[in-house]
């Protein structure tokens, strides 16, 4: 299975840490230039970094934040927790949110292989936790994340 291509946003994640999203941009030899005088062009990330990313960036998208351009379902709930008192009813619901967040990914299996909260890590303003899905098909992809305010 192709797991696709897409623009590399989030290059210091690595699936681990979406701390510092941006656009990265490379050298890319497109037509005549020259290994001296080389293009810059936007970062492509394939396969299963592209569907890390992807995760990241569903799991970090308020859930109807793209509605005007077609996807009102798009992304996930988990920003309506941030900032109120940590309760394990309140990570219950984080961990509803985030498992129906990945249910929407067609990559991958739509329930979790795992989801384990640090609460060591976490802030009053933040959730940590470490997620597991199986794509459909290869081997578990992991991804650590932390999303506050």
């Amino acid at each position: 299975m192709f797991l696709g291509t897409d623009l590399n946003i989030t290059p210091l994640a690595v699936a681990q840490d979406a701390s510092e999203l941006d656009l990265v941009l490379t050298d890319r030899l497109i037509g005549r230039s020259s290994i001296q005088n080389p293009l810059q062009d936007v970062g492509l990330i394939h396969e299963r970094e592209n569907l890390a990313q992807a995760l990241i960036l569903r799991l970090l998208t308020p859930k109807g934040s793209l509605a005007a351009l077609g996807h009102a379902n798009y992304g996930s709930r988990v920003h309506e927790l941030i900032g109120r008192n940590k309760t394990s009813a309140l990570r219950d619901l984080c961990r509803k949110f985030v498992l129906e967040a990945v249910a929407q990914e067609p990559r991958v299996e739509n329930k979790a292989v795992e989801l384990t909260f640090d609460p060591l890590q976490e802030q009053n303003s933040s959730f940590v936790f470490s997620l597991t899905v199986q794509p459909l098909q290869g081997n578990p992809l992991s991804l650590s994340l932390e999303v506050g305010l």
